[in-house]
Formats: structure tokens, C-alpha cells, sequence
């Protein structure tokens, strides 16, 4: 029986993901790290979770699991964070500014500085 699809062993060879520990990070909270991916090396850092700390955006939970006879870990990728979205740009003004002086305001100026004093203002 011929089949197309490659076995287990080629696909396991395609979708490597392996991480070498070499090092501490500079405040000695996490490890350094060099990964490679099918068409990419990385270098990066782990730290464990902590609770109340926010997660990076466009960062991943991973679990790393040791080759045994090597220091090479495969990489399990536990949860993706999503890449934080760009700014949203503001609404456009739809028929001129928002109206911000009501009728009794208008009415309130007049009667406390009158109707000359608003034209020639400093400001």
C-alpha cells in the first residue's frame, strides 16, 4: 500500500522546536535561551509565571521538556498571547466639532462678563 503522506518520523523532523539553556538572565529570574524553529533562530528568554504579572504581548507559554542524553529541550507551546493591537484611529467628525457651550451657558457668559467682553478675550 503506497502512500503520499510522510510517516511520523519525516513530519516529526519538519515541525522541530528545540531550545538550548545557556545562561541566566541579568536579574537571575529566567534563563536565556537560543530556539530553532523550522526557518528560524531565535534568542530569547524563559521566566516561570507569576501570578498578578501581566504576560508580554505576542509572547507564548511554553513548557520545555529535556532531550534525554542532551541539553536540548523540546519546546511545548502552551498558550499564545496575542500581539497587541494598533491604536484605533479616531473617529472622524461627522458635520463639524462637538457642541461643548449650551444655550444657558451662552445666556450665563452674556449676563456676567456681557456680550463685548467675549469678543475681545485674551485667550
Amino acid at each position: 500500500m503506497s502512500s503520499d503522506a510522510p510517516d511520523k518520523t519525516d513530519r516529526d523532523e519538519e515541525e522541530f522546536d528545540l531550545a538550548l539553556v545557556h545562561g541566566e538572565t541579568t536579574d537571575g529570574e529566567g534563563a536565556r535561551v537560543l530556539r530553532a524553529r523550522p526557518g528560524r533562530l531565535e534568542a530569547g528568554e524563559v521566566r516561570p509565571l507569576t501570578p498578578g504579572r501581566p504576560l508580554a504581548p505576542g509572547g507564548e507559554v511554553v513548557r520545555l521538556v529535556q532531550r534525554q542524553g542532551a541539553p536540548l529541550y523540546d519546546v511545548k507551546v502552551e498558550y499564545e498571547v496575542p500581539a497587541a493591537s494598533p491604536p484605533q484611529a479616531p473617529r472622524a467628525a461627522t458635520g463639524g466639532p462637538p457642541q461643548v457651550a449650551t444655550r444657558a451657558y451662552r445666556d450665563s457668559w452674556e449676563r456676567t462678563f456681557g456680550a463685548a467682553r467675549r469678543d475681545h478675550a485674551v485667550n
